[in-house]
């Protein structure tokens, strides 16, 4: 009797432990603080991601579609106008002018996409005050319904996505090392790298990281 009461107690233990070690911690987060970091997506998210074809508005009213950039490289940014991360990124960190540096051989294509936004014309004159303040010339896509956001599971802004030629997501997650403009050791813009790492024909070296930001409000 003592050994089968014992077995239950340790049985008992056991599934406490691993029952406290699925469970995750989470926290409202406010519009200046840093996001979660993201999780991985499920295989269905994944294949949905492989097989996207879809189509957003930019900032004029014009149809923007993702199999129209098919056999270029492909960066996806989720972009907020009112996000500090966004405001300080475009403003004077890395995002001010690598868009058009990046893109400037035409093999690179760059989208920011706004999963934020519920369409309505104040939002709209928002983002387009930002892109003109910020002198982007590459399409800003409203992503209204945040359909696009949740298929790629995008979750803070700025969250980085780097799609190859070949239609493929090989990078998922922080702009850089540094959040609020200082990284901790030496400076890394692993968009920069992902690019680098397909123009050289190279498998990507880092595939995946935490992204960084403030989260998207679906």
């Amino acid at each position: 009797m003592k050994r089968l009461t014992l077995s239950f107690a340790l049985l008992a233990l056991t599934a406490c432990g691993a029952s406290q070690a699925s469970e995750t911690p989470t926290a409202p987060v406010a519009q200046a603080e840093m996001a979660p970091e993201t999780t991985p997506a499920d295989t269905a998210t994944a294949n949905a991601v492989a097989d996207a074809n879809w189509t957003l508005t930019d900032l004029n009213g014009q149809e923007v579609s993702l199999a129209s950039y098919q056999g270029k490289t492909v960066v996806l940014e989720w972009f907020s106008p009112t996000c500090p991360f966004i405001v300080h990124a475009h403003g004077e960190g890395p995002l001010k002018d690598m868009a058009s540096k990046v893109t400037a051989s035409g093999d690179v294509v760059w989208l920011a996409i706004n999963s934020n936004s519920k369409g309505s014309a104040a939002e709209l004159d928002t983002n387009k005050q930002a892109a003109a303040d910020w002198n982007i010339s590459h399409p800003v896509l409203m992503d209204s319904d945040g359909a696009v956001g949740r298929m790629y599971g995008a979750k803070t802004t700025p969250h980085m996505f780097v799609i190859d030629p070949a239609g493929e997501v090989v990078y998922k997650g922080a702009l850089d090392n540094a959040p609020r403009g200082e990284a901790e050791g030496e400076y890394v813009n692993y968009v920069e790298a992902a690019l680098g790492n397909i123009a050289a024909g190279t498998p990507v070296a880092l595939a995946e990281t935490k992204s960084y930001g403030c989260g998207v409000k679906y």
